[in-house]
């Protein structure tokens, strides 16, 4: 029922009616309180004056010696049932002195300050020649009072006593509880009167747009010709008339929506590349005849595009899309369909609520260059292997050398020293183009064990302690305790990190610090390498895993590199299934983040 715009009307002009009386009633109660109270006060302070300008005794200076007659002259004088006047005197201890109180005998002499049924801080503010008033709640009687201290000075201006009067208002607060319940009524009339209005109100709004939803609906299921009756030229006759504009309007835009559907028909039909659209269901909604032939969907294409059966996504090797994961809707991916090579670039397309509806796949034939790329790739195997025979005889011939004894010693050591060096320069180049061919082939055997961390850390740290010494570096390593173990490649992973962290003590000038830290951050060991070292160009950021590459040639050779070891490293933390992330600032330093997945049997058993 409430879902109908005509009860929402009503809903928000009675809500409305009931804030605005809520206000008034809230104002009106608290003025009309405040005004009974200040009249209430004012009768107290009045009868106060009234009796002190009456009482020969009060306007003396001396009370205690006429108590007795200030007694008689309360007891004489006529006081309200509820009205109880005190009268206080003598500043060091203020002494009740007389009162109109039934008990006045009891409470004579007693101290005021310590009497429960008057306020010690009025009191304190009439001797400072203030009138003080306040509201007291005697929870005794279950009563509200009005108590007023009114100080009586002398002609110098000195207090020489207190007149404090209290006074019953319980029927203050009846009158205003009667004031509350005849606003509530009218509240409730105010109401009853509201929703009579704002149903017939609503209902000669809602009426015309009744209409047009009704003729909404039938164009909704394709019938065009609809027309709504223009009866007045307020917002709702706008309405009528921008409705039958837009029937007008829509219909122009079908056809032009058919136009182009033709259009991209034609192109999809005729592109040399496969195309296919896929939903967020698994079914095809598009496929181009390149990409049925591609994909051998001659005999169930008719199956497919009805939804009889979702698309087999196993034909192209394309699992990895998950529409509950935005990150997978999009991205390349390199696939053999029929011994044929394809790169298929896949991206979602939205639907009119802007969600994602599905996603295009394109197929473009890449079969010769991936032929191409093969042969690159074994060229650079063979020439690798070639490449080892003749460095073994060079290493063979550079040792009988260096024993020789007829050259100059001297000389030939020095020689020979440095044909040593290259080669085995040589040589570790080579080891390099071998293992990134083997991770390129996924010929790399990889031995998974479960293993620590922290001794994985600290045994690669120990192999490099010299090196760290040598250049006098400060050394700090940060292991969270209680890391998990992880399953991977002892070997490979070492390899990893000895690399890292040689790069760290070869690129920092020596006093420098290097930080090796390791944290669990969301199922993933996170392992860093920080240091202080000469960083690496804004320009260079982006090749630094490229093969061969170098920020400073000249330097990187000096200093024993080859270009490959970060290529290596990216190449064995992405087999392992990790990430690694390089962070640098020239001139500041440098951050390898290493980031490794922990296992599901080993997160299951913490």
């Amino acid at each position: 029922m409430f879902s109908s715009i005509k009860w929402k009307f009503v809903v928000v002009y009675l809500l409305l009616v009931l804030m605005a009386m809520i206000i008034v009633g809230v104002f009106i109660v608290e003025r009309f309180e405040a005004q009974q109270l200040e009249n209430r006060k004012n009768t107290l302070i009045k009868q106060v004056e009234t009796l002190i300008s009456t009482s020969d005794y009060l306007s003396g200076d001396n009370w205690l010696d006429h108590r007795e007659d200030i007694q008689n002259t309360l007891n004489k004088w006529r006081f309200s049932g509820t009205e109880v006047l005190y009268i206080i005197y003598d500043i060091d201890i203020p002494r009740i002195i007389a009162s109109s109180h039934i008990k006045y005998d009891r409470i004579v002499g007693s101290n005021a300050l310590a009497y429960k049924s008057l306020d010690p801080s009025l009191i304190y503010s009439a001797y400072e020649g203030e009138i003080a008033d306040g509201v007291m709640m005697d929870f005794n009687k279950n009563a509200i009072f009005q108590h007023v201290a009114y100080p009586v000075v002398n002609e110098i201006g000195q207090v020489k006593g207190i007149l404090y009067m209290t006074d019953d208002i319980q029927d203050v607060y009846k009158t205003i509880d009667e004031t509350k319940t005849i606003l509530i009524s009218a509240t409730m009339l105010a109401l009853a009167i509201t929703v009579v209005l704002g149903f017939l109100i609503a209902s000669s709004i809602t009426e015309p747009i009744r209409d047009v939803t009704e003729k909404a609906e039938k164009m909704a299921k394709g019938d065009f010709d609809q027309f709504v009756e223009v009866k007045s030229d307020d917002e709702i006759g706008q309405l009528a008339s921008m409705f039958n504009y837009l029937t007008l309007k829509l219909k122009d835009t079908i056809q032009e929506m058919d136009l182009e559907k033709s259009k991209l028909n034609t192109i999809f039909n005729y592109m040399a590349d496969g195309v296919i659209a896929i939903d967020v269901n698994g079914h095809l909604i598009h496929a181009n005849p390149v990409a049925i032939k591609i994909l051998q969907l001659e005999e169930i294409k008719d199956e497919l595009l009805n939804n009889k059966m979702p698309f087999p996504m196993e034909r192209i090797n394309l699992n990895i899309i998950d529409f509950n994961n935005p990150d997978t809707h999009e991205g390349s991916k390199i696939v053999e369909i029929n011994n044929s090579i394809y790169q298929l670039k896949y991206a979602p397309f939205r639907n009119e609520k802007n969600n994602v509806g599905g996603i295009i796949i394109v197929f473009q034939d890449i079969t010769e260059q991936h032929k191409l790329d093969n042969m690159r790739k074994e060229f650079v195997a063979n020439v690798s292997h070639e490449l080892k025979t003749p460095i073994t005889t060079i290493k063979s011939y550079t040792e009988t050398l260096m024993d020789y004894k007829d050259v100059d010693p001297e000389l030939s050591y020095k020689f020979l020293r440095v044909i040593d060096n290259e080669c085995d320069r040589m040589a570790r180049i080579v080891r390099d183009l071998l293992q990134l061919s083997n991770l390129d082939y996924n010929k790399t055997k990889w031995k998974k064990v479960e293993c620590s961390v922290k001794e994985l850390i600290e045994d690669t740290i120990l192999k490099l302690e010299f090196s760290i010494k040598e250049k006098n570096h400060k050394l700090d390593v940060d292991i969270e305790d209680d890391l998990p173990n992880i399953i991977i490649d002892k070997d490979g992973m070492e390899q990893v990190i000895l690399n890292i962290i040689s790069n760290a003590i070869k690129y920092t000038p020596n006093n420098g610090h290097i930080v090796v830290s390791a944290v669990m951050q969301d199922e993933n060991i996170v392992i860093k390498i920080k240091d202080n070292g000469i960083g690496i160009p804004v320009e260079d950021k982006d090749r630094i895993f490229e093969r061969f590459y170098r920020v400073d040639k000249g330097r990187s050779r000096e200093l024993g590199g080859t270009g490959l070891g970060l290529s290596i490293a990216k190449e064995i933390i992405e087999a392992l299934g990790g990430k690694i992330m390089l962070k640098s600032e020239f001139n500041v330093g440098t951050e390898v983040s290493i980031i490794l997945p922990v296992s599901d049997a080993i997160l299951t058993a913490m």
